[in-house]
């Protein structure tokens, strides 16, 4: 081949296929923590190849989901704290999931960015790594997108993809009836919904990321960027343990929104307010929003981020499955003729 002057490169045109590649490598050991039975292949290949068969599903039924982490992302980019939002977009995905039955098999994620920072990408997929450990599911693959001038100088974006499965014949909700017993779980704080409201408050409350958080310890934004809480587990050995119903995933919409997706028609909800105390991040925004208890209710989780709906002869042994498996477990109401939810006592 004869000696030709240089011209332009990929890399003269802000693409860095070199810093893509060191990606790939320095994420390897993060995605091998996530191995589980049923991946018979990694990182690095058109594609990822999952058995169901040795994941040890006879008659399995797939169900899929996709999100965000929305406009969280804007604190974590502002902030540079960007080590939780991996866990937030699987949480996000396999939250999802469990709603129907499902036991998360496989996560890919998608990583778009103006100018490849190997290490900031690499903390985030870290971070989806750790996510999956947490909710039994392999990280299989993935794509990292550089697209010079599509995104502002440090900015990035996410977006997630599960697959989980289900026997046949085990999909929820299933036998929701009138008189189940409604338990909430409670949630890490405000999770990722509600976001651009979230920083409109703070701007309207004069503070800024890195001032002292005024309702808990820490800075505003690490505050405010705990990670999503992942409920797979827990949830999926409630279901096991027979009794469960149905399962929601308190997220955009709030209580109000979500609930009435998983109970069947001509049925609604009663919920006692006082069962539960408002956190902290609530009673703030509220207050300094001047925000309405019925808008904070439709917005944000106000304190619990997954509702399961209960056969009542199994509440208490439910309760204490849950509880044995971590999580605080609120007796928030019950299952009720006519639709519609309706509030007793005071949130706020």
């Amino acid at each position: 081949m004869t000696d030709q002057k240089n011209g332009i490169t990929y890399a003269d045109a802000g693409v860095d296929i070199d810093a893509g590649n060191a990606l790939v490598e320095r994420i390897k050991p993060a995605a091998k923590r996530t191995n589980r039975p049923g991946v018979m292949s990694g990182l690095g290949g058109f594609g990822a190849l999952f058995d169901l068969k040795a994941a040890g599903y006879q008659d399995p039924v797939l169900v899929g989901a996709t999100d965000g982490v929305g406009t969280k992302l804007r604190i974590a980019i502002d902030t540079g704290v960007v080590d939780g939002v991996g866990i937030d977009l699987v949480a996000m995905c396999v939250n999802d999931l469990v709603c129907q039955g499902a036991e998360p098999l496989f996560f890919l994620d998608y990583f778009a960015t103006g100018k490849l920072e190997t290490e900031t990408a690499a903390r985030i997929i870290e971070g989806i790594a750790e996510g999956c450990v947490r909710s039994g599911c392999a990280l299989i693959g993935g794509e990292t997108a550089e697209m010079p001038g599509m995104y502002p100088d440090g900015d990035f974006d996410l977006a997630g993809f599960a697959v989980g499965a289900m026997e046949r014949g085990a999909t929820l909700p299933d036998g929701v009836q009138e008189g189940d017993v409604l338990l909430g779980l409670a949630s890490d704080g405000v999770h990722s919904n509600g976001y651009s409201l979230v920083r409109k408050l703070v701007e309207v409350s004069g503070l800024g990321w890195d001032d002292d958080c005024p309702f808990a310890d820490g800075k505003m934004g690490e505050v405010l960027l705990t990670p999503t809480r992942l409920y797979v587990k827990q949830s999926l050995a409630a279901v096991r343990a027979g009794g469960v119903h149905a399962l929601a995933h308190i997220t955009g919409g709030g209580l109000t929104e979500n609930l009435p997706r998983v109970l069947p028609e001509g049925l609604g909800a009663d919920i006692d307010l006082t069962s539960w105390e408002l956190p902290a991040v609530f009673r703030w925004m509220a207050e300094t929003g001047g925000i309405s208890e019925a808008e904070m209710l439709k917005t944000f989780n106000c304190g619990v981020g997954m509702i399961l709906s209960v056969s009542a002869d199994r509440a208490d042994a439910l309760r204490e499955l849950l509880q044995a498996e971590g999580e605080t477990v609120y007796t928030l109401g019950q299952v009720t003729a006519g639709e519609g939810m309706r509030y007793a006592g005071a949130l706020l």
